[in-house]
C-alpha cells in the first residue's frame, strides 16, 4: 500500500515465527526492514509507520525511518504524475 503524498508504501511480510515489516519506496523496492516477534507486533509498527507516511513530509520520513538519498517520483513530498 503506497501513500500518494509521498510514494512510500508498508508491507506486513510473514508467518510463525519469522515476520518482518518492509518500507518500500515509490518504485516498491525495499529500503528498509524491521524483524518483529509476531503477526500483532508486525501489524501495529506496520500501522504506525503507515500512519508516519501520512503525518510527515517525505524527507522528514526518510530521516526518521533513515532511508538514504532521495525518492525518485517525488517532488516536495508529492508524487509526479
Amino acid at each position: 500500500m503506497a501513500s500518494v503524498e509521498s510514494g512510500f508504501g508498508v508491507e506486513v511480510r510473514g508467518e510463525e515465527g519469522t515476520w518482518h515489516v518492509a518500507i518500500l519506496n515509490p518504485a516498491g523496492e525495499v529500503v528498509a526492514e524491521r524483524a518483529c516477534h509476531d503477526g500483532a507486533e508486525a501489524r501495529t509498527y506496520a500501522s504506525t509507520v503507515r500512519q508516519h507516511i501520512h503525518w510527515l513530509s517525505s524527507e522528514k520520513f526518510r530521516e526518521y525511518y533513515r532511508i538514504e538519498g532521495t525518492v525518485e517520483g517525488t517532488v516536495e513530498g508529492t508524487v509526479e504524475e
